[in-house]
């Protein structure tokens, strides 16, 4: 078992020792340090899920809160942007049974009227959740290159403020695959583009409100 602690939670991996050749990778668990209290035991009751292959081109400066695949498409006879989240994989855990609630929002920006909010379904008790849901934007091809797609992930909570779980920006000021992203759905009209992309803790320059 292998322990990396995180600026907001302790990641834990279990492997298979092997003597005579490379240790074997069973699963893996996040437990929020949030949910601790100093000098009091706590029992966590965990499953544990599968590691994700990292994408090299991600900024690792930036903590990994989990991955989300998203597909991107121009529709040239609809004349706008179609947005899908297909799902989510090794989200952090930000409830104490060591799951979350969690949902996706995005957004089209510059957003000046401020409606381009699109929101998911929440998904419950998962750290990998399958939404499958497309959101439709309205806009002249020539002005994609203007615009960022800024899409966070959040666990629901009732009752209270919704933790933010990580984020990723797509468009023109992008860098890596995300970048990469933009430019192909540019390049491709009427085409789907599906693609992984790590989530982090921040984007800069933006500030996340649920």
């Amino acid at each position: 078992m292998r322990i990396w602690s995180a600026k907001h939670s302790v990641r834990i991996s279990v492997c298979d020792e092997d003597k005579f050749r490379h240790n074997e990778f069973i699963g893996e668990t996040r437990i929020p340090l949030k949910k601790l209290k100093p000098n009091q035991t706590k029992n966590f009751n965990n499953c544990l899920e599968k590691q994700l292959p990292i994408d090299k081109t991600d900024d690792k400066s930036l903590e990994e809160r989990g991955r989300i695949m998203i597909s991107l498409k121009y529709s040239s006879q609809k004349s706008g942007l179609v947005v899908g989240i297909v799902r989510c994989a090794h989200l952090a855990a930000m409830d104490a049974n060591g799951f979350s609630d969690p949902y996706v929002k995005t957004y089209l920006k510059p957003d000046e009227n401020k409606k381009s909010k699109h929101k998911t379904a929440v998904k419950k008790k998962t750290l990998n959740p399958e939404f499958n849901e497309e959101f439709f934007y309205e806009i002249k091809y020539a002005d994609l290159s203007k615009k960022t797609l800024e899409v966070t992930v959040w666990d629901y909570d009732i009752g209270k403020s919704n933790d933010f779980i990580g984020g990723v920006s797509l468009g023109i000021s992008a860098n890596g695959e995300r970048l990469k992203h933009w430019f192909d759905c540019l390049k491709n009209k009427d085409k789907k583009i599906e693609r992984w992309h790590t989530l982090t803790n921040e984007l800069p320059g933006t500030t996340f409100n649920d």
